[in-house]
């Protein structure tokens, strides 16, 4: 029942604030949009506590630098998006084109500034990755990306995709990266949600000036450790490193927007 009351209230708070938000991006301005968004996200992981019993614990905040940065997430959650833009007052964040397509979402992200890229990869993707992330780096805006590129069941991964190296050397900014076991509690498949407490953990941020390689193996090793430790501790399970696995032909979700 609490997975049926979360799936109610999870498609109506997405109707009525895209609703709203449509109507928002035809204000001059992004902070109209911004606040609907905003607004919704707080709801949307109200819900997922009252409704579902999943409460959002985040550790690390400390270790946030102030200033613009990029975060690096795990994904392994639908709701990693909205845990994680909760987080802040303000991210521009990657997402696959997909969610252009949609109804309403088009002209909304376009206003929220969001970085829309080719879901399936390629020259064109990163051209357009480079492009639209220099322009939330010009505006000084925090930037949410995911890696893997697509939703990794728990104890699995995909391979990083180097996006976020991109970013991090043409801005020289700090990435700092992101961990979490939301996945045990909102699965990548299913609707069924596990009450219980999950946890994102910023880790320590990694400064600008490494190489491809160093930075690439540094940024995994930390969110797929931390990420194995979050599961095994929410678990009573010895930490269990995860499985890598091909990259899917249809991704998904590049990153989960919080609309």
């Amino acid at each position: 029942m609490r997975s049926l009351a979360f799936a109610g209230a999870y498609w109506v708070l997405s109707f009525v604030y895209a609703i709203l938000a449509a109507f928002s991006a035809l204000a001059p301005g992004r902070r109209a949009t911004q606040w609907i968004i905003r607004r919704y996200v707080r709801r949307m992981v109200q819900a997922l506590r009252l409704f579902a019993g999943v409460k959002i614990e985040a550790r690390g905040r400390d270790r946030v630098p102030s200033g613009a940065f990029i975060v690096a997430s795990k994904h392994q959650s639908w709701g990693d998006g909205y845990a994680t833009y909760n987080q802040f007052d303000d991210l521009a964040f990657v997402t696959g084109d997909h969610l252009e397509k949609m109804p309403l979402l088009g002209p909304v992200l376009r206003k929220l500034g969001a970085i829309v890229v080719n879901s399936c990869g390629g020259h064109e993707a990163r051209a357009a990755l480079q492009e639209r992330a220099a322009d939330a780096h010009r505006a000084g805006r925090r930037i949410l990306i995911f890696p893997e590129g697509a939703l990794a069941p728990v104890g699995q991964k995909y391979r990083y995709r180097s996006g976020v190296w991109h970013m991090y050397r043409d801005f020289n900014l700090p990435v700092v990266p992101l961990a979490t076991n939301l996945g045990l509690f909102w699965p990548a498949k299913g609707w069924r949600k596990t009450p219980g407490t999950a946890t994102l953990a910023f880790l320590e941020p990694i400064p600008p000036g490494l190489d491809k390689d160093a930075f690439m193996a540094r940024l995994e090793k930390a969110i797929e450790t931390k990420t194995a430790e979050l599961v095994a501790e929410a678990t009573g399970r010895a930490p269990v490193a995860a499985t890598e696995i091909p990259f899917p032909d249809a991704v998904p979700a590049a990153a989960t927007p919080p609309g």
